[in-house]
């Protein structure tokens, strides 16, 4: 299933939440109305992120607080001394109901509420995104069908696959919310779902050979363990319990091994965002009514702008297929919830996208009645784990994206404390670690990060007449649309989307034009 999007081009001069500026934020969007995780990968490694299901792109030399894309390296990462205070925090908490009393002093991973959404989800409110969804499906399944009669003699197989595509498009672009009732409020049983509060169950003879093999790894030089990994070994990421002289991984934190008497149980389930999917539905008027909770209490939302219409705008509707292909992650790729339950309620909900390089954070809430925990730096420790267990699998999966760093915004600073990250090069989209850049934001709001004055944007559009465009009912070359267009503007839109998706996404994704 190709990706579908319909590009809503510059909107500058509107409110900023980090600055309070009145007009002073920037950004080029576009409405997705379906989009492959691959493309939405290489979206996010050009600056783009998504709010629900729209796709924005902050213009960094024009917006008031630029938006730099963060992503941290979980396979290096080393929990510094606040975060091993917030995991123990908890481990108390659970084993003897234990309340600690203080901040720490990281800012929790919340803030990326402010984050996008603030200014932009007003925005995105404001703007008329809704094209008609139903002659567009239409349109997309007709323009299917005809390419089919073209290729003529097609087996059997590939025509039911293409019905069912075109099937799928119907039914997601033809009802703009979910068709079906969402009023089910059983718990889903404890047990139910992929339950990430425990590490992957082992054999004896596994952790044997594991214990073997970390022991060997010890004893080379680093460059021979690249060869080693290189057959096929990935080094596991859930070592034996580290010696008393070795400092404790994430993993040992996160999993200590709690008495049979504790206080608390905590259960991480991830859920994939789906109406179709039982433990979703049956989970969400709980989810909402936190997502409720956690608005009005931290963000001072009124009531009336946290609506279920919000929260599934924003947080269940998501532009992402689904996909599973056998060497991708066990739970495949696509949006998903991952909930902390506790005792039976759930307690926080991490809004997560898994792509085919990383985890991208999406969003968090959580009940305030439980801050003391620290459930904002918590969660963002408990996904960069849950990256390192992914990457068991899914070699290439490798990456947490944080979302945006803010450097002229205080609040947004402590991303950078998940170290080693890199920020993305807002003129030639490559990856340079934070400590480089850092000295350079200290001067200018405004940077390009890559000091080659000569290097360009590789993935810049070089030949924008190979662009996909979806127009009456046909998909089409931009070369080939554009000699029917008398309208002067139309090209320098589509030049303008070309440019900032670039060469291969804009190859794959189909543009639509009414």
């Amino acid at each position: 299933m190709a990706s579908v999007v319909e590009y809503k081009g510059l909107k500058a001069g509107y409110h900023c939440g980090y600055c309070d500026s009145r007009e002073g934020k920037a950004s080029c969007g576009m409405w997705a109305h379906s989009m492959t995780v691959q493309d939405y990968q290489d979206l996010i490694d050009r600056g783009w992120r998504r709010s629900g299901k729209y796709v924005y792109k902050p213009v960094m030399n024009q917006t008031c607080c630029p938006q730099y894309t963060i992503r941290c390296r979980p396979l290096q990462f080393q929990p510094s001394k606040s975060h091993k205070k917030v995991l123990k925090k908890m481990l108390k908490f659970l084993a003897k109901g234990e309340i600690s009393k203080g901040r720490c002093e990281d800012e929790p991973m919340d803030s990326a509420m402010a984050d996008a959404v603030a200014g932009d989800f007003a925005l995105i409110n404001k703007l008329d995104i809704q094209c008609d969804l139903k002659t567009l499906s239409d349109d997309l399944k007709e323009s299917l069908e005809s390419e089919e009669k073209k290729k003529g003699n097609n087996s059997m197989k590939e025509e039911s696959n293409e019905l069912i595509q075109s099937q799928d498009i119907e039914e997601k672009l033809g009802s703009g919310e979910p068709s079906h009732s969402v009023k089910v409020h059983t718990v889903p049983k404890p047990g139910k779902g992929a339950d990430l509060s425990k590490p992957p169950c082992r054999k004896a003879k596994e952790i044997r050979k594991e214990r073997k093999r970390l022991k060997l790894m010890q004893q080379k030089p680093a460059g021979e363990l690249e060869g080693f990994q290189a057959q096929g070994h990935s080094p596991s990421l859930f070592p034996p319990k580290a010696k008393s002289n070795q400092p404790k991984s994430l993993e040992d934190l996160i999993f200590e091994s709690l008495p049979e008497s504790a206080s608390h149980k905590l259960e991480v389930r991830l859920v994939p965002v789906s109406f179709e999917d039982p433990e979703f539905k049956s989970s969400f008027s709980q989810s909402f009514s936190l997502y409720v909770k956690y608005q009005m209490a931290i963000h001072q939302d009124p009531p009336d702008e946290c609506g279920k219409t919000e929260f599934t705008r924003f947080l269940c509707s998501s532009p992402l297929e689904a996909e599973n292909p056998p060497n991708g992650p066990d739970c495949g790729y696509g949006s998903f919830h991952q909930q902390y339950w506790l005792d039976g309620k759930i307690i926080a909900v991490g809004v997560i996208d898994i792509l085919p390089y990383c985890v991208s954070s999406v969003y968090l809430y959580y009940d305030p009645d439980y801050s003391f925990l620290s459930l904002g730096v918590y969660s963002a420790l408990r996904e960069i784990a849950f990256t390192r267990q992914l990457y068991e699998k899914t070699s290439q999966l490798s990456y947490y994206y944080m979302g945006f760093y803010i450097h002229s915004c205080p609040k947004m600073k402590y991303k950078g404390q998940y170290r080693p990250s890199d920020l993305l090069c807002p003129e030639t989209y490559v990856w340079v670690p934070i400590e480089q850049c850092l000295p350079s934001l200290e001067n200018s709001k405004y940077c390009r990060f890559n000091q080659d004055p000569e290097a360009v944007d590789e993935g810049r559009s070089k030949e924008p007449d190979r662009l996909q465009v979806f127009h009456k009912k046909a998909i089409m070359p931009y070369g080939v649309y554009k000699k029917h267009q008398r309208d002067p503007s139309e090209e320098a839109t589509v030049l303008q989307y070309a440019g900032l998706v670039g060469q291969a996404c804009s190859e794959r994704m189909l543009l639509f034009r009414s």
